[in-house]
C-alpha cells in the first residue's frame, strides 16, 4: 500500500509541475500578457466578466488604458473602482496589472490625480502612445515635447513608477530627415524615459529585432502582433512573416522585461499556445 501511495504522490507532483511548467510563459520564462484595447467594448459591458475570458485564454497579466484618457474608447467602468480597489478586484480573479497607457493630455492636465491612482492600482509602468506632436515637426517641435516629458519622467520616478513611450503616429514619422523616433531616442533621458515597442510598426518599417539591438537597456515593455508581409496585414503571433525567436532573442539586448499581446481576441487566443511553446 505504501508503495502505492507514493507511486500515486510521484505523479501527481509531477503532474503539478508539468501544469506550471506549461503556465510559466516562453519566451524568457515572461508570464504572457495582453493590452485591453482591443476588447474595449467588451470592457463597457462588463469589466470584470471581460477579464474572465481572458485569463481563460491563458493570459496572466493584462494592460489597461487609463478610465479617464479613454473613456469614450469603453474603460469608464474601470473608473468607478479605486485604485485599491482594482487591485484588490484583480488579484482575486488572479490577474496582475502593472501597467497602463494614459493619454498625453491627461498627465499635462492631472499628473498628481494620475499618479496617487496608479500607486493605490500597483502600477508601476505608465506609457503614452505618442507624445502627440505636429504631423509634420521642425526639430524645435521634437525638442519642445521631448524636454516636457522628461519633467514628467522626473515626476513619475519620484512616485516611484517608470514613465514610458509607445511608437505610433508623431514617432513613426520624421524631421529632419530622420526618423522622429530616432532624435527621441537621444533626447529622452535614459535615466527617466523607457519604451515599449508597437511590432507592427514593421508595417512602417520599424524592426523590432532592429530597435532592440540598436538601442540597449531602452526599452522595457512590447506589444506583440503576427503580421504578413505577403497580405500586408496583421495576423495571429507565429502566423505571418515575422521571426519570433530573432525577435526575443534581441528583446533580451533591448531590456524587455514584459510584454502584451495585442490584437482582435480570437488573434490573442490564437496566439497563446504558440508563445507557451516558443523558446528562445
Amino acid at each position: 500500500m505504501s508503495t502505492r501511495r507514493e507511486l500515486l504522490k510521484s505523479i501527481t507532483i509531477a503532474a503539478v509541475a508539468g501544469g506550471a511548467r506549461q503556465l510559466r510563459a516562453n519566451p524568457l520564462g515572461l508570464p504572457i500578457g495582453c493590452q485591453t484595447y482591443p476588447v474595449r467594448k467588451m470592457i463597457a459591458k462588463d469589466f470584470p466578466g471581460t477579464v474572465k475570458v481572458l485569463i481563460g485564454a491563458g493570459f496572466q497579466n493584462i494592460e489597461l488604458c487609463s478610465p479617464w484618457g479613454y473613456a469614450d474608447s469603453g474603460f469608464a467602468p474601470v473608473g468607478k473602482y479605486s485604485g485599491a480597489e482594482l487591485k484588490k478586484l484583480l488579484s482575486d480573479l488572479g490577474v496582475r496589472c502593472f501597467s497602463s497607457h494614459f493619454g498625453m493630455d491627461e498627465l499635462r492636465k492631472n499628473m498628481p490625480a494620475r499618479l496617487d491612482w496608479a500607486k493605490d492600482a500597483g502600477l508601476t509602468q505608465m506609457f503614452v502612445p505618442s507624445l502627440d506632436g505636429p504631423k509634420n515637426p521642425t526639430m524645435d517641435d521634437v525638442k519642445r515635447v521631448s524636454d516636457e516629458f522628461n519633467k514628467m519622467g522626473e515626476q513619475t520616478r519620484k512616485a516611484g513608477i517608470q514613465l514610458g513611450l509607445h511608437n505610433e503616429g508623431f514617432e513613426v514619422g520624421k524631421v529632419d530627415g530622420q526618423r522622429t523616433y530616432d532624435v527621441l531616442m537621444k533626447l529622452l533621458d535614459p535615466k527617466l524615459i523607457k519604451f515599449q515597442f508597437q511590432v507592427s510598426t514593421i508595417a512602417d518599417g520599424f524592426d523590432a529585432a532592429e530597435y532592440f539591438t540598436k538601442y540597449p537597456g531602452r526599452f522595457i515593455s512590447m506589444h506583440v502582433q503576427g503580421w504578413s508581409a505577403t497580405d500586408h496585414k496583421i495576423v495571429a503571433v507565429g502566423e505571418g512573416t515575422l521571426d519570433w525567436k530573432k525577435i526575443f532573442s534581441a528583446a533580451k539586448t533591448g531590456g524587455i522585461q514584459n510584454y502584451f499581446v495585442e490584437m482582435d481576441l480570437p488573434l490573442m487566443q490564437t496566439s497563446v499556445p504558440y508563445l507557451r511553446q516558443l523558446q528562445v
